[in-house]
C-alpha cells in the first residue's frame, strides 16, 4: 500500500468504509496516524477492524477507534475523509466540518500528499461526464503494452491508497470523477485530460455551472508546463480551454467529429470512442509512448464490460451490453455507431427527455420500454418508431430477439440508473447477458 510520514501523528476522521474507505484507513494507520472511522454498515466496521488487526501484526501500535463522527468534536482533527459517494452537500458531516474549521478531503487527495516520498513517477487524471472509463482504461492499457510501469486507480480499479507504489519511471493513471475533484486539492496531474461535460449529478450540486466548476478544477491544480488534453465539443469544456490558451503548447484541443481510421480497433468504435481514443493517443504522446506502442494498444484493447461490449450473435443478430449508459448523453454514441437498432431503455431517469439521442432516431428499427421511465420514454418515441413497453429486461431481450433480423443490433443502452429494478448498472448488464443466453 502507500504511506507516507507526512500522515504520521496526526488524526484523521475517516466516513465511509467500502473499498476506498478501507484502503484510507489502513494506508493512515500504517503510516502512523490515529483514525477514527465510521460507517453506518455495521459488517463494513467489522471487517475494517479485522484488516487493521491483520495489519498491526506487522506494526509497533495502531490507533484506530470506531465511532460514528456525527457524536465526536472534530475541533482537533487534521482532517475529515469522506468516501466520493458522500453527498457533501446535505452530508451534516459536512457543516460539522467547516464549523470545527476542519478540511473535507478525499484519498486522492491523500494520494497527492504522499507523491513526494514516492519513486519518481508521472500522473494522468483523466474526467468528464462520458468516456473516461474507456479513456483511462485504454491509456493504462497503451502503457502496459509499451511496458511502461502503469497502475489504475481513481474511480475505476482497484483504490490508489491500497496498491503498491510503482518503480521510478511509473505513470498512475486515474479516472477522476467531479465527486472526487471536489475532495481534492493539490493533486498536480502531469496530463489532465477533460472529455466531455453535459448534464449529469446534479443534485450534488447548485445548477449546471457548479459542475462544470468542479471539472474545471482539476486544470487549477496543474502547473502551467503540464499537459492539458481537452474535449471542445460542448460549450462548456469549450470555455475551459479557453481559459487555458495561454498555455501554448500544453494545451490540446479535441474537435468533435475528427475522422479516424477505427477499422483496426474492434472495441474502440463509433464516433465517441474516436474521441477517446485520439485523447489517449495524445496522453500516451506526452508521456513519450513510441508511436508502434501506441497503436499496438489502440488495436489489441478489448473495451471494458457493460460498455458498448458485443456480448454474443444469435441467428445473424448482434446483442450489445452498454448498460454503463445511464444519461441521454452517453447513449447517444451507441446509436451512432450501429445502423438498425433493437434499442432497449429505461429504468430510473435522470432527465425527462431523449433530446441528446433524436438525431439517430432514424437507425431504430424498434423501441422496448423498462422500468420506471417505460411508460414516459415509450410516450416520448411513438412518433419516431415503433415502441414496447417490455416493463422487463428480460421481456424486452425476448421481444427484440423474435423482431430483429439478420443484420441487425439488439442493444442495451437505457439512458438511465438501474436503482429501481437492479442493485446497479453491472448487474443490469449481467441480467442482459443472461437474457441473452437464455434464448432458444
Amino acid at each position: 500500500m502507500i504511506t507516507s510520514t507526512a500522515w504520521r501523528g496526526k488524526r484523521y476522521a475517516v466516513l465511509g468504509l467500502a473499498r476506498s474507505g478501507a484502503a484510507t484507513v489502513c494506508a493512515l494507520v500504517a503510516s502512523g496516524a490515529e483514525v477514527v472511522a465510521w460507517d453506518s454498515d455495521a459488517q463494513r466496521c467489522e471487517s475494517l477492524v479485522e484488516s487493521v488487526q491483520e495489519l498491526a501484526v506487522n506494526l509497533d501500535a495502531v490507533s484506530l477507534q470506531i465511532a460514528d463522527l456525527e457524536t465526536i468534536d472534530l475541533a482537533d482533527f487534521d482532517a475529515v475523509i469522506v468516501s466520493p459517494g458522500v453527498p457533501i452537500n446535505k452530508h451534516p458531516i459536512a457543516a460539522k466540518a467547516r464549523a470545527a474549521n476542519v478540511p473535507i478531503i478525499g484519498d486522492i487527495e491523500l494520494f497527492a500528499q504522499a507523491r513526494a516520498e514516492l519513486p519518481p513517477h508521472k500522473v494522468v487524471g483523466i474526467t468528464g461526464t462520458n468516456g473516461k472509463s474507456t479513456t483511462t482504461a485504454l491509456i493504462h492499457h497503451i502503457l502496459e503494452t509499451a511496458g511502461i510501469p502503469a497502475r489504475l486507480g481513481g474511480n475505476i480499479g482497484l483504490p490508489i491508497l491500497g496498491q503498491e507504489p510503482l518503480p521510478e519511471g511509473g505513470v498512475y493513471v486515474l479516472e477522476l470523477s467531479s465527486y472526487q475533484i471536489d475532495l481534492t486539492q493539490s493533486l498536480d496531474c502531469d496530463v489532465a485530460i477533460l472529455l466531455n461535460i453535459t448534464p449529469d449529478h446534479l443534485d450534488r450540486y447548485a445548477d449546471f455551472q457548479a459542475y462544470a466548476d468542479s471539472k474545471a478544477r482539476l486544470f487549477a491544480m496543474q502547473l502551467p508546463d503540464h499537459t492539458a488534453i481537452i474535449g471542445i465539443g460542448d460549450a462548456p469544456s469549450a470555455a475551459i480551454a479557453r481559459s487555458l490558451s495561454a498555455r501554448g503548447e500544453h494545451l490540446t484541443k479535441i474537435a468533435p467529429g475528427v475522422c479516424m481510421d477505427q477499422s483496426r480497433w474492434p472495441s474502440l468504435q463509433g464516433p465517441h470512442n474516436a474521441q477517446n481514443a485520439l485523447a489517449a493517443i495524445n496522453a500516451a504522446q506526452a508521456l513519450g509512448v513510441p508511436e508502434a506502442a501506441i497503436d499496438r494498444g489502440l488495436e489489441t484493447f478489448a473495451g471494458l464490460p457493460h460498455r458498448m461490449q458485443r456480448i454474443g450473435e444469435r441467428g445473424g443478430v448482434a446483442y450489445v451490453d452498454d448498460s454503463k449508459a445511464t444519461n441521454p448523453e452517453s447513449v447517444a454514441p451507441a446509436l451512432a455507431a450501429f445502423d438498425r437498432i433493437h434499442w432497449i431503455l429505461g429504468g430510473l431517469a435522470k432527465s425527462d427527455d431523449l433530446d441528446a439521442c433524436r438525431p439517430h432516431f432514424d437507425r431504430i428499427a424498434h423501441a422496448y420500454t423498462i422500468g420506471e421511465a417505460g411508460p414516459r420514454f415509450a410516450e416520448l418515441l411513438r412518433p419516431h418508431m415503433p415502441v414496447d413497453e417490455s416493463g422487463t429486461l428480460d421481456v424486452a431481450v425476448t421481444t427484440a430477439a423474435e423482431n430483429a433480423r439478420p443484420g441487425e443490433t439488439v442493444l442495451l443502452s437505457p439512458a438511465c440508473a438501474s436503482f429501481d429494478q437492479f442493485r446497479d448498472y453491472e448487474a443490469r448488464g449481467d441480467a442482459f447477458r443472461a437474457a441473452v443466453e437464455a434464448l432458444s
